[in-house]
């Protein structure tokens, strides 16, 4: 759904991963399409087309499924679900699997029986969305940085090592030309003892990091904004949990640093992306034009962002 539309002097904050329309109108079809009374969303993943029976079973074993809020409970193909049920001031029931799990919203009129007979209709589609989210889950553990001497993280791409070099004065990036292949060639020294504390470790990488993205982020503003005829008056970053950027009709970008993790072409999308909102404060067929005009490929790119997994650096 397109955000209502603001006034001129409103920041918009726009999804970067809204639907792109094709360059000719075509009909738009949703393989999943919930049933007339039910509302399903996911807002971490796209839907699939829903599976059949029988490879929904060689996916999933028979799991619990549990949200911390939940309050009822019901069986879905021998798996148990439950879900955290919220009445609300709405016509239709939904869905929300989330990395919690399901949350149920449904109209204070509707009985448990109509409420449980969608989620039959459903069940496929929420154990596919529970399910991964439940691996989504254990990615994100898995990404957590362990802040340490010789820690790695995410940088343009690339593997930095973190060395703590109590001879370095802040933190200094040193690139081994020579590395071999498979080994990270980058090394970020940084001025503190091996006795630091990981939080001592984390503050000054992050530090670094957070430079070097308003850095990269000016470079690739300098590089796309006379291209796309626009000007920007302010430059600021970042630290949203769902937003890769935002821009007002005033020209101030706003760009969140942890893209700094990404390669430089998910960047440049993500700055042509919101350098072409102060064209159009849109997503309509023009906006995705004047992307287009100076990122021919940037289906990938965009691609590569949304598959991308971020470190937990907290």
């Amino acid at each position: 759904m397109q955000p209502r539309r603001a006034a001129l002097d409103t920041p918009r904050q726009l999804a970067l991963f809204d639907e792109v329309p094709p360059a000719a109108p075509a009909p738009v079809h949703h393989a999943d399409a919930a049933p007339p009374i039910v509302e399903a969303a996911a807002p971490t993943f796209r839907t699939a087309p829903t599976p059949s029976p029988a490879s929904l079973s060689s996916v999933l074993a028979p799991a619990v499924f549990r949200h911390p809020q939940a309050d009822r409970e019901i069986r879905l193909n021998d798996h148990v679900v439950a879900y955290a049920l919220k009445r609300a001031r709405r016509r239709s029931i939904g869905f929300i699997v989330g990395i919690e799990g399901l949350s149920v919203s449904a109209p204070r009129w509707v009985g448990l029986h109509d409420i449980e007979t969608a989620l039959q209709e459903k069940s496929r589609w929420i154990l596919k969305k529970l399910q991964e989210q439940q691996e989504r889950a254990q990615r994100l553990q898995s990404a957590k940085v362990d802040w340490r001497d010789g820690t790695s993280l995410p940088f343009l791409g690339e593997t930095v090592i973190v060395v703590l070099d109590p001879r370095a004065t802040g933190a200094v990036l040193n690139t081994d030309a020579q590395a071999l292949p498979g080994v990270p060639r980058l090394t970020l020294h940084v001025g503190l003892p091996h006795t630091a504390a990981p939080e001592q470790i984390r503050d000054t990488v992050q530090s670094w990091l957070q430079r070097q993205a308003r850095r990269v982020f000016e470079e690739r503003i300098a590089h796309f904004a006379p291209q796309l005829r626009v000007r920007v008056t302010r430059l600021s970053l970042s630290s949203a949990q769902t937003r890769w950027g935002s821009a007002s009709a005033d020209g101030s970008i706003r760009l969140n640093w942890r893209l700094i993790h990404f390669a430089l072409p998910s960047i440049d999308y993500v700055v042509a992306h919101e350098l072409a909102h102060l064209r159009h404060m849109d997503h309509s067929p023009r906006f995705w034009d004047v992307v287009r005009s100076v990122l021919p490929d940037y289906e990938q790119a965009r691609g590569s962002l949304k598959d991308g997994l971020v470190p937990l650096l907290d």
